[in-house]
């Protein structure tokens, strides 16, 4: 078992970026931003972020009602980040050492989001400000069913608030479609057909 996911139930997957989407200029959450420094590919790459932002993922991980996984270039040096974040050690969702950039590193991106959902058969959420598709098609294929929960922030500014409310809202339905017993589902559902008949 992961540590901090429910080994009883199977729980949604949350692909996480960094950059633009943790790491960005203008992070908000209405306190002042944190700084500090990461290094990869043999360079120092300034971290701004929030560190109210930073308290919520944390408690999602700990409710053990999401897998948080790195969906970034940052995964071979995530072990930094962790660090300045205080934040467990995660799943890497890219093991390439480097994760490549640009339309392959998208690709890439896409190929493990779509693993999570017909791989492994579980429902989504998956955070980028640049890997996301645009394209109707391709998010129609992975928030078939609701599914999925496709967000893509602001390179400025990142996750916000109502970001964090919409993640925590797909979770809680998620769990209780979960833990709906079998046989209430389908007394629920007859009601529902029999009023549509009326």
């Amino acid at each position: 078992m992961l540590d901090g996911v429910d080994s009883g139930l199977t729980v949604p997957v949350w692909l996480l970026d960094v950059d633009g989407v943790l790491n960005t200029t203008r992070p908000g959450w209405g306190a002042a931003p944190r700084r500090a420094v990461a290094f990869s590919d043999g360079m120092n790459w300034p971290i701004r972020w929030a560190p109210a932002l930073i308290d919520r993922i944390r408690g999602l991980h700990a409710s053990r009602t999401v897998e948080i996984r790195w969906c970034t270039t940052w995964c071979p040096d995530a072990h930094q980040l962790e660090g300045l974040f205080r934040l467990p050690c995660l799943p890497r969702a890219l093991l390439m050492d480097p994760v490549p950039r640009g339309a392959e590193g998208r690709a890439a991106k896409l190929a493990a989001a779509r693993s999570v959902l017909d791989d492994e058969g579980r429902c989504l959420v998956w955070t980028d400000d640049d890997a996301i598709p645009e394209t109707w098609l391709l998010r129609d294929e992975l928030e078939a069913g609701g599914r999925a929960l496709l967000i893509a922030p602001s390179p400025r500014r990142g996750l916000q608030p109502s970001h964090l409310h919409s993640i925590e809202a797909f979770l809680r339905r998620h769990r209780e479609a979960a833990t709906v017993p079998q046989g209430s589902a389908r007394r629920r559902l007859t009601r529902r057909r029999g009023a549509h008949v009326r």
